[in-house]
């Protein structure tokens, strides 16, 4: 039990840390979604650097949380537990994707601003590359991955009453808003990084917010735990 309870203490932490480093990335990412950004991203490289590093927490944080509590899920249902860890891990790649398309922008902007910036050039054809590369890795199929790997989670958590049925119900229809802004984003019906994405994305954000502090205070659903500790004891 008490490791059950180390486990949920560290899935909670992990939960903090990377909403709140995916939250605080915003403003530094700005560069990247200017007009003139091959020149913007120049003059503040130290903005999108810091961008790329807090991607790169966030990444390992994401897995982190998968690993975390996978000991207690796969009680439960090992397939549903595998799955999470899986999505979760793409995610966390998927963000170290997103930061090295971001240092190679830097790289590319300074090269750019160094060349006189030229109006028509071949580095306009590469920022375009990697600013849509960063943008389908991070609003797309990130956000996709994420979301699949909460909902599978969050479908054991109802199931087992691991943590109170309306927050893992809470987390079932956020993980979904969060995949339908994926997907809208993906068809161009959504801009990347826009308003309407974002309002998609509160509800999860709020949601691993309260998971969190609940997972740090009171852990998992004791009974749950020995239903399921019988449950494995029996097979």
């Amino acid at each position: 039990m008490n490791s059950y309870r180390n486990n949920a203490i560290s899935a909670g932490v992990l939960f903090i840390i990377a909403d709140l480093v995916g939250f605080l990335s915003l403003p530094f990412i700005a560069p990247v979604n200017a007009t003139n950004y091959l020149v913007s991203v120049s003059t503040n490289e130290g903005l999108v650097a810091t961008a790329a590093l807090l991607l790169f927490i966030g990444g390992a944080a994401a897995i982190g949380i998968a690993i975390s509590i996978y000991p207690v899920l796969k009680k439960y249902n090992e397939g549903l537990a595998l799955g999470s860890v899986g999505f979760r891990t793409v995610e966390g790649v998927l963000d170290i994707v997103a930061v090295m398309g971001l240092l190679l922008l830097i790289t590319l902007s300074q090269e750019f601003v160094k060349a006189g910036a030229p109006d028509s050039s071949y580095f306009q054809t590469l920022g375009v590359l990697s600013v849509s590369g960063f943008h389908w890795a991070v609003n797309v199929m990130k956000l996709m991955a994420f979301s699949i790997g909460c909902l599978l989670y969050y479908i054991i958590f109802y199931r087992t009453k691991l943590i109170p049925r309306w927050l893992s119900g809470w987390g079932v229809v956020a993980a979904i808003m969060t995949m339908l802004s994926a997907l809208l984003t993906m068809y161009g019906l959504f801009a990347p990084f826009s308003t309407a994405q974002i309002i998609l994305n509160l509800p999860i954000l709020l949601q691993e917010l309260v998971l969190a502090v609940w997972l740090i205070v009171k852990g998992f659903n004791p009974s749950a735990i020995a239903a399921g500790s019988d449950k494995v004891s029996v097979n």
